[in-house]
């Protein structure tokens, strides 16, 4: 276990960067990369579709290079952290106790892999309990991490909510996963979507949301040869690099008609061309393919 102060080598820089950044205990490893992270939040008692839901953005996530940033709490923040490891990637839990203590108990050994592949971080001095009165200066801390917060289930009244609020006071993205009408657990999630955060259906939804330096720095998918995988040609990534010239930008509105696509499909086909070198976003929404990688195509 080690102590980091800010401006220490070592101190996260988006943390390091907010207003009264606390003190970290961290047990793990902290990497520079670990700058690239999106936290993923929500119910303690999910739904079979938020866990789903959790999992399925962490793992594309996570195998894209992005460290997933969560609460080690039972429900969403537990599937976001064990889906990140499943697939390969980086995690950091933050706790509301000291990183000598595992709260909920029952996550130990969760909390010894993310320990393995990633760290622990807690402002709470060591052998401190979980309190509930932690948790709002928890929810700060972990918002100051990130670039962005997604809420995956959370209900009217949730400490999930509270951390989408520190993200958006910290010039942080913010972001939500739509549920059923009907579920309580999604009422508050709706509640954010009402309020301006983006509505998340796929990691396009998130990546695309990204200040340009970040989005370059998402990997895309890889073959095992490590060389990136050439877009098919009947596939709708095909279709969609079809239509870009390397030397005639094109209005993203223009590619949509085009395309004949829902502006999220068309969207985030986009973004997972950027991701694998094959397309570019110019300034003021415009697209254009890239010349070298068409021609090896």
């Amino acid at each position: 276990m080690i102590e980091l102060r800010p401006g220490d080598l070592g101190y996260p820089a988006l943390l390091g960067a907010i207003p009264s950044a606390p003190a970290l205990f961290v047990r793990g490893a902290l990497h520079p990369d670990d700058a690239l992270a999106i936290a993923i939040v929500g119910s303690r008692r999910p739904t079979p579709y938020g866990i789903a839901a959790a999992e399925r953005l962490a793992s594309d996530l996570a195998g894209r290079g992005v460290t997933i940033v969560s609460g080690l709490a039972r429900g969403i923040d537990t599937a976001a952290h064990q889906s990140a490891l499943a697939a390969g990637g980086r995690t950091l839990a933050v706790l509301g106790c000291g990183v000598d203590v595992v709260y909920p108990p029952e996550n130990g050994a969760l909390a010894r892999a993310i320990e393995a592949r990633g760290a622990l971080l807690s402002q709470f001095p060591p052998g401190m309990p979980a309190l509930p009165g932690h948790f709002p200066a928890r929810n700060r801390t972990l918002a100051g991490l990130v670039l962005g917060v997604v809420v995956v289930e959370a209900a009217e009244r949730s400490g999930a909510l509270i951390t989408a609020g520190f993200a958006g006071d910290l010039g942080r993205e913010t972001f939500a996963v739509p549920g059923r009408i009907t579920s309580p657990t999604s009422a508050g999630t709706h509640h954010l979507i009402q309020d301006g955060a983006k509505l998340v259906t796929c990691w396009q939804d998130i990546v695309s949301e990204l200040p340009e330096p970040w989005r370059r720095a998402v990997r895309g998918p890889s073959t095992s040869s490590g060389e990136q995988q050439p877009p098919e040609n009947g596939s709708d990534e095909g279709r969609m690099l079809g239509l870009l010239a390397p030397d005639e930008p094109q209005h993203i509105e223009q590619l949509i008609a085009r395309a004949g696509l829902g502006p999220a499909r068309a969207a985030a086909l986009l973004v997972t061309l950027e991701l694998g070198g094959w397309a570019r976003q110019l300034a003021g929404q415009r697209w254009v393919s890239l010349e070298t990688r068409a021609r090896r195509a």
